[in-house]
């Protein structure tokens, strides 16, 4: 595609941009940015105008469309997904304008070719930002060949486990929703697996949620018809076969995915558990188990197979209700309800102290200790997870990034001593 920014230079009216959505209106803050930053030179399309738009002359002096979407267009993804595969094929960058819109949906549209994304409304000046930025960008002239389809990731090469090797089970749990278990679960596996620059512990990572697990959403990972495989036969199951349902990230960290479709949590028993975990214990130095929120049968086998069990709650009361209804839960079926530690997530923050008061008040009331509080990590945290990376990667210097990492340094030395001691 000929540069549309030389084109500017000898056309002044040319159409530079578009906005693309169900009803512009619906955007009024969208409109004002884009006439502040584009002057009259954009338009306005629906879905569908847009694609024939893209076939006509006017359309080669697009720079970007501003692909404007909120909760009522997840009815129909697929037309979005036609807009942004279309404007790539010519590039023609897409910047998402989302409200009120699942990360599910989000991730996708960025994994198509959907180059930035602004959350909606907009923060003030973020879309001049995002333009310039776009415009200072060198602009690459690609080979037209024809691209091959994308390779599957390959599986995990696991060598024969040595006699006598056990990883340590962390398991998180999170006890209300949206409470933060899987983001924590993510980052401290990664945590873990570059605690140290060598010689650093290798990590699993097992997202047992079957129904609605996003590990893999997290971590930016094919889900793989093998999962399914191996857990449907875990009687049959080997280190090959095992390995064949890992996935590699970065090729530091090992992830057993959820499956590809929703599953009963039923599925597998507590000896199907038993076996993966033993399976990735005779591997991994440390084994970071993601659980859905919700007690099944292999709870009590997770449990008792985990050296720490998080537990996660929020400073608010639907969370402390349900610490008090786990732990009694516990209690009345003699299970080692000693091994929970809990977890405060967005914890109020150090010079809050009518927020340290009252979460003093409900560790107390709960009979609880809440020695591992973690700040609140905002928007960063599910910019994160939309681009697919631990906040390692993304946001180096995110608070909620920090914790972890000191969290995941005090479990590695911890293990560290408990193995010289042995």
């Amino acid at each position: 595609m000929t540069s549309s920014m030389n084109k500017t230079k000898s056309d002044p009216n040319a159409i530079l941009a578009c906005t693309v959505c169900r009803d512009v209106q619906n955007f009024d803050l969208l409109i004002v940015d884009m006439e502040e930053v584009m002057g009259e030179q954009w338009g306005d399309l629906g879905f569908e105008d847009a694609l024939q738009f893209f076939d006509q002359p006017e359309s080669q002096t697009l720079e970007f469309i501003a692909l404007a979407i909120d909760d009522l267009d997840e009815d129909d993804p697929e037309i979005l997904k036609k807009v942004v595969l279309a404007a790539k094929e010519r590039g023609i960058k897409t910047l998402l304008i989302a409200e009120d819109v699942t990360p599910s949906l989000l991730h996708q549209l960025l994994r198509m070719g959907a180059d930035e994304f602004i959350p909606y409304p907009p923060p003030s000046g973020e879309l001049l930002e995002v333009v310039e930025a776009m415009r200072s960008e060198p602009e690459l002239i690609l080979p037209e060949t024809t691209q091959a389809p994308e390779q599957p990731a390959p599986a995990v090469q696991l060598a024969i486990p040595s006699a006598g090797q056990h990883g340590v089970v962390i398991a998180t749990h999170g006890l209300a929703g949206g409470s933060g278990a899987t983001t924590l679960a993510v980052n401290l596996a990664w945590e873990l697996a570059t605690v140290t620059k060598t010689n650093a512990p290798s990590v699993c990572l097992l997202d047992l949620d079957l129904q609605f697990g996003s590990a893999s959403t997290f971590l930016d990972l094919p889900r793989r018809d093998a999962v399914y495989e191996l857990l449907s036969d875990t009687e049959s199951m080997d280190h090959e076969s095992f390995g064949q349902a890992l996935q590699k990230y970065d090729d530091k960290l090992n992830v057993l995915t959820a499956p590809t479709d929703i599953l009963p949590l039923d599925l597998i028993s507590p000896e199907d558990v038993s076996r993966v975990l033993e399976a990735a214990c005779s591997h991994f130095d440390f084994v970071i188990v993601d659980m859905p929120s919700t007690l099944v049968q292999w709870t009590e086998t997770v449990l008792n197979a985990s050296h720490v069990y998080l537990a996660l709650l929020e400073i608010d009361m639907r969370s402390a209700q349900n610490a008090l209804r786990m732990k009694r839960a516990l209690q009345a079926e003699d299970l080692p309800h000693e091994k929970l530690r809990y977890v405060l997530n967005r914890a109020p923050k150090f010079t809050d102290l009518a927020g340290k008061a009252r979460v003093k008040r409900m560790a107390e009331s709960l009979d609880i200790s809440l020695d591992v509080q973690l700040p609140d990590g905002g928007k960063q945290v599910m910019q994160a997870s939309d681009h697919g990376q631990p906040l390692a990667q993304q946001a180096n210097k995110n608070p909620l990034r920090k914790e972890i990492a000191k969290l995941a340094q005090s479990l590695f030395e911890l293990d560290s001593d408990d193995s010289q001691a042995a």
